[in-house]
């Protein structure tokens, strides 16, 4: 595996990421040659038989230096915590209009799927400087996402919705990797990310197979499954409907309030009966076992494509 060294740059995140890295290599290689250094003066000056002179530390002299090493350590460590926490911060938010992919982990690879439908196996293109945000789910174990030359890694964990993002700041191909031993051929689950100029990806795009995107795909098991015999607008069953509801605050039986995001859809997917919406009965049955989570993502992408629609009475 390649180096920290060796890798370019090629995120805009990675810039931050390197910097907080080699000022942490220089404070500590710093503080590693002080203490030795110090270790090694003393031990010449001080050695048994040498005429330096011994006594205690003037009482003002050894006050004054322990308050401003306290206090220098103290305001390092303050700047290093907040500048590695909110560079963290930003790189949890995906832009609003980010490009939405899918990921999901399996062993021993990596599928993708882009909005139109594209999939991949293994492999992952992508725009220049332009924000993309993974939605990632496990099939099986626990995967882990990571792209070092991006400087980012995210787990992937089965039976819940993660995600990351990054822009990618130089074209070329970068490895993508496991990071979380996951069985046997762990070594093996590897891909590659391909960074193109934006009328490349997009050129790129319209020449992989055609096919329904997510949403579309979502709408087929939407009906396929039953889920449109009681949310449809036309049901006689009383049952949330999901025009607009993706993003918005849902009160819950129990008093709790939840925002409509993947996880809370998943898990009304997977474990309806966990958070009953308020006013209706959790007679919704759990699609557990019937439904993958490639399927369970194209359910997602239909009902946020729903957002855009106003919610019919």
């Amino acid at each position: 595996m390649n180096s920290l060294f060796s890798l370019p740059e090629a995120s805009t995140h990675a810039v931050t990421v390197d910097h907080i890295f080699y000022l942490l290599l220089a404070l500590s290689g710093a503080t590693v040659v002080l203490v030795f250094g110090l270790i090694l003066l003393f031990a010449v000056r001080y050695r048994r038989g040498s005429k330096a002179k011994r006594g205690p530390m003037p009482e003002f002299l050894g006050r004054e230096f322990e308050i401003g090493w306290t206090l220098a350590t103290l305001l390092t460590f303050a700047f290093l915590f907040w500048w590695a926490s909110s560079a963290d911060l930003s790189s949890l938010a995906a832009p609003p209009h980010a490009l939405e992919i899918h990921v999901v982990s399996k062993q021993w690879m990596w599928k993708t799927q882009h909005a139109n439908g594209a999939r991949e196996i293994n492999a992952l293109h992508v725009p220049l400087h332009e924000p993309v945000h993974l939605l990632m789910s496990s099939q099986d174990v626990i995967h882990s996402f990571y792209a070092p030359a991006f400087r980012v890694k995210q787990d992937v964990v089965p039976g819940r919705d993660t995600d990351i993002w990054f822009e990618a700041s130089k074209t070329g191909t970068f490895p993508l990797l496991c990071a979380e031993y996951c069985g046997t051929n762990h070594s093996a689950m590897r891909g590659e990310i391909v960074v193109m100029q934006p009328e490349d990806y997009a050129k790129w795009l319209t020449r992989q197979p055609e096919g329904d995107d997510l949403a579309h795909e979502g709408a087929k098991l939407f009906v396929s499954q039953g889920c449109s015999g009681c949310h449809a607008t036309s049901s006689n069953v009383h049952a949330p409907r999901l025009a607009g509801l993706y993003g918005r605050a849902v009160q819950l039986a129990d008093g709790r309030t939840v925002t409509a995001d993947d996880a809370y859809l998943r898990d009304s997917i997977l474990q309806p009966k966990r958070d009953v919406v308020a006013g209706f009965e959790p007679i919704m049955p759990s699609f557990k076992g019937l439904l993958d989570d490639g399927e369970i993502q194209s359910l997602t992408a239909y009902i946020r494509s729903l957002g855009e629609e106003p919610p019919n009475d």
